[in-house]
C-alpha cells in the first residue's frame, strides 16, 4: 500500500497523491483520511516549506530512451561556467547550515529551464509518458474507489478568500488530467506557450529528458554556484542585497497576501516565458522564482555537515525526518508561488525538497554537461 501523507518540507508544492486512509508503518506524521476527491498535501512556511508526495509505484514505464548525439549535447541555449570555490548554504535556513566552502569544475549549464518546445520533441522522439499520465495501481490504494485513481497532478488553486496558512488544502487540489500538456487540469493547455517552462515533471520524468538530451541534472553545488553568478560576498538574494533590483522585480515570485490575493506585480499569475527576467552574470536565466528546479542530489538535512568539498553529489541515502522512508531529491529556486509572507525559498543558499515522483504546477528543470 502507499501512503501520502502530511510531510516533506520543500519551498512550495509538488506532485499530489491520492489520499488514504491508513499510515505505513515507517510513517511519522499523520495520514489524510480518503476523501469523495482526490486532494494534495503541501506546506510551505518561512523557515521550511513541505511538498506532497505522491504515493503511488507506478507500474507503466516509458520506452527505451536513447540519448542524442554528442553533437546535440552543445546546444546554444547553454553556457559554460569556469567552475571554482565558493561557500555554500545559508545561515538563515537550518537545513542549508552550516556554510561551507565547496568547489565545483567547470561545466556547461542550459540557459533557461527547459520549455514546454524542448520537452514536447522529447515525447515526440521517444514516446515517453510522464508519470502524472500514467495509470494508477488500484493495488497501491485498498479502500479507495477505483473512480477515483485516475492519472492527474497538482494544481494550485487560490481561495476566493483569506484563509489561515495551515492548511494548504486550502490551496492544492488534485487535477485529475493535469500534466505536462495540461498544467492546470485537462481543459487547460501549452499551445501557444512554447517558451513557458515545462511543469508537472517529477524527478523521475526530467532525469529521462536529461538522458535523452546528453546531459544531465545538475548537482545542487552546481546549481547554487551558477545561481551565485561568481559574486564574492554572499547577499539575501541571487541577484543582490534588496529585494527589487533598480526598481523592478527580479524574479517571478507572489506579491500580495498569500494564497487568495496575488496582486501580479511582476506582471505574471503563474509561470513567465523563459528570459523574461534579467540574466545573471554568467548569462543564466531565471534561477530564482518562476519554477522550482530539480537537482540531482538525494535529500538529507544534515547533509551539509559532512559534504564532499570538491564537486559534491549528496549523501547516498536520503533521509528527511518529517518522512522518514520517503526518498527525496533536492530542488532549488523557488517559483512563483514564493513570498516572504509564506515561503522565502527562493532566497541565495537555501534548500528544497521533494519526492521523486512528485510533480506539480510549479515544478520544472534545466540540464547540465561536464565540460571535458
Amino acid at each position: 500500500m502507499k501512503l501520502l501523507t502530511l510531510g516533506g518540507p520543500l519551498a512550495a508544492a509538488g506532485l499530489a497523491a491520492l489520499l488514504l486512509s491508513k499510515t505505513t508503518a515507517h510513517s511519522q506524521a499523520p495520514a489524510i483520511a480518503a476523501t469523495a476527491q482526490p486532494a494534495t498535501t503541501s506546506y510551505c512556511g518561512t523557515t521550511t516549506c513541505r511538498m506532497p508526495t505522491r504515493g503511488v509505484a507506478v507500474a507503466a514505464t516509458g520506452p527505451a530512451i536513447e540519448a542524442q548525439s554528442e553533437a546535440a549535447a552543445h546546444p546554444a541555449d547553454m553556457v559554460r561556467l569556469p567552475g571554482g570555490r565558493f561557500a555554500m548554504g545559508s545561515a538563515a535556513f537550518t537545513d542549508a547550515q552550516p556554510v561551507h566552502t565547496v568547489t565545483v569544475g567547470s561545466f556547461w549549464m542550459d540557459v533557461h529551464e527547459v520549455t514546454n518546445a524542448q520537452f514536447a520533441a522529447f515525447v515526440r522522439a521517444t514516446g515517453y509518458v510522464t508519470v502524472a499520465e500514467r495509470p494508477l495501481n488500484p493495488a497501491d490504494y485498498p479502500g479507495v474507489p477505483t473512480e477515483q485513481l485516475v492519472p492527474g497532478a497538482a494544481v494550485f488553486t487560490p481561495p476566493t478568500q483569506a484563509v489561515g496558512l495551515d492548511n494548504p488544502l486550502r490551496w492544492w487540489r488534485y487535477a485529475p488530467g493535469a500534466s505536462w500538456r495540461h498544467p492546470l487540469g485537462p481543459t487547460s493547455s501549452i499551445v501557444g506557450k512554447d517558451q513557458e517552462p515545462v511543469v508537472q515533471v517529477c524527478y523521475e520524468d526530467a532525469a529521462a529528458y536529461a538522458r535523452w538530451a546528453g546531459k544531465r541534472l545538475p548537482t545542487e553545488a552546481e546549481w547554487e554556484f551558477a545561481a551565485r553568478g561568481g559574486r564574492a560576498t554572499a547577499t539575501p538574494y541571487y541577484w543582490g542585497p534588496e529585494l527589487k533590483r533598480k526598481g523592478q522585480w527580479a524574479a517571478n515570485i507572489f506579491q500580495g497576501d498569500f494564497p487568495n490575493r496575488n496582486t501580479v506585480a511582476d506582471g505574471f499569475r503563474t509561470v513567465a516565458p523563459v528570459k523574461h527576467f534579467p540574466a545573471n552574470a554568467y548569462g543564466l536565466y531565471d534561477l530564482e522564482g518562476n519554477v522550482w528546479e530539480w537537482c540531482s542530489d538525494l535529500y538529507r538535512p544534515d547533509y551539509y555537515t559532512k559534504s564532499a568539498a570538491l564537486n559534491p553529489k549528496g549523501p547516498a541515502d536520503s533521509y528527511d525526518p518529517d518522512e522518514p522512508g520517503t526518498v527525496k531529491h533536492v530542488q532549488r529556486g523557488g517559483s512563483f508561488l514564493c513570498s516572504d509572507q509564506y515561503c522565502d525559498r527562493y532566497k541565495a543558499g537555501s534548500r528544497g525538497k521533494g519526492e521523486t515522483l512528485s510533480a506539480s504546477n510549479n515544478l520544472g528543470f534545466r540540464c547540465v554537461k561536464s565540460a571535458l
